[in-house]
This record gives structure tokens, C-alpha cells and sequence, in this order.
């Protein structure tokens, strides 16, 4: 960000998508698998993804894109008590703003609170919403459920040098669901 204004970073590199036909090389290139969870070529198929056009389309009404947090009550270590815009929903703010400003999106940015008591089941206390959501926005094509994850202090920040910049890292969670006890999770 240079001043309020959101400059994309540089191209870092070119994929060769016949190399990512080969599910080890993307997996290595590109994701990280939690030790309980399960991943297959099967599952994770670059070349039918790479068949897909993935575009968002722009010459919808309605919102194209729908940012939310499951866990709404997220801070950072600077956040101000009470002030809203200093937490994950102000980032959600920030990111709908760049995606309307500056990309042309049309955003709704849901900010429901299902972790206000406790975290516990904040998935499925948001699940009912954001499906009447969507029910009630066809336009939607892209759901984000913006997190500020938490690490434990020994497993080291997960912070990487970006031209020389502290710069937080991103998780993109592709909504492949299955654990290795209990298979597919819809």
C-alpha cells in the first residue's frame, strides 16, 4: 500500500502449467497439506483447472463478490479496543474497497459476528447466513472468509521480506475438504 492506494507487486514468476501436471510438483509449488488432511490428484487437478475459465464476470447487477469472516472478532496486535476498522472486518473494508476502487467489483461485505462468545462451531453458526446469501445474490462467483490466523510464538511469524518489507503471508484456502479419519467433508 502506498499511502491509501493499493499497488499489485510484481509478476515473480512464470508457471509452466505442463510441469503442474504433475500433482507432487504442484503441491510442492503451491500448497502446504496440514498433517490431517488428504489430497489427491483426483481432488487437485491442474490440467481440468487450467480447462476452466476462472474469470470473474463483471456484467452482472448484482455483487460478483462476497467477503465475510467467520470470525469477525479477529484483532491485530494494534488494533484499538471498539474501533472495528483497526480489526479483520476493517481489513474486509480495505479489501472490498481496493476490489470495487480499483478492479471494477461490484463486493458485498457481510459482517456478521458468529464467534462473539466463543470461536467454537462459528462455521456452522455462519453457514445458514451466508447460504441465504448467496441464495438470495446468484451474481456472487467468489467467496472470501478473510482470517487473521493466529500462530503459536514457537512455530516463528508467518512473515516473509517483500522488497524489503515486513510483509504478513497469505493462506488461500481452496475448499478442498477431506481429512485423512474422515474422507470428504462437504
Amino acid at each position: 500500500v502506498v499511502g491509501n492506494a493499493f499497488v499489485p507487486h510484481t509478476l515473480q514468476k512464470i508457471v509452466d502449467v505442463q510441469e503442474l501436471a504433475d500433482f507432487d510438483a504442484l503441491i510442492r509449488q503451491f500448497y502446504t497439506v496440514d498433517s490431517v488432511a488428504k489430497v489427491s490428484g483426483e481432488l487437485l487437478n491442474a490440467q481440468r483447472l487450467n480447462e476452466k475459465d476462472l474469470r470473474i464476470q463483471k456484467n452482472t447487477e448484482g455483487p460478483q463478490i462476497l467477503i465475510y469472516h467467520t470470525h469477525a472478532q479477529e484483532a491485530f496486535v494494534d488494533s484499538v479496543p471498539g474501533d472495528e476498522s483497526t480489526t479483520i472486518v476493517g481489513a474486509g473494508d480495505h479489501l472490498a474497497e481496493i476490489l470495487q476502487n480499483q478492479y471494477g467489483y461490484n463486493v458485498l461485505h457481510h459482517k456478521g459476528q458468529y464467534d462473539v462468545k466463543t470461536r467454537d462451531n462459528a462455521y456452522s453458526k455462519a453457514l445458514p447466513e451466508i447460504q441465504k446469501i448467496l441464495e438470495e445474490n446468484p451474481t456472487i462467483q467468489v467467496v472470501i472468509d478473510l482470517h487473521r490466523d493466529g500462530i503459536d510464538e514457537s512455530a516463528g511469524k508467518l512473515v516473509m521480506d517483500l522488497d524489503g518489507k515486513p510483509t504478513a503471508r497469505f493462506m488461500f484456502f481452496n475448499g478442498v475438504s477431506c481429512g485423512k479419519r474422515t474422507g470428504n467433508i462437504d
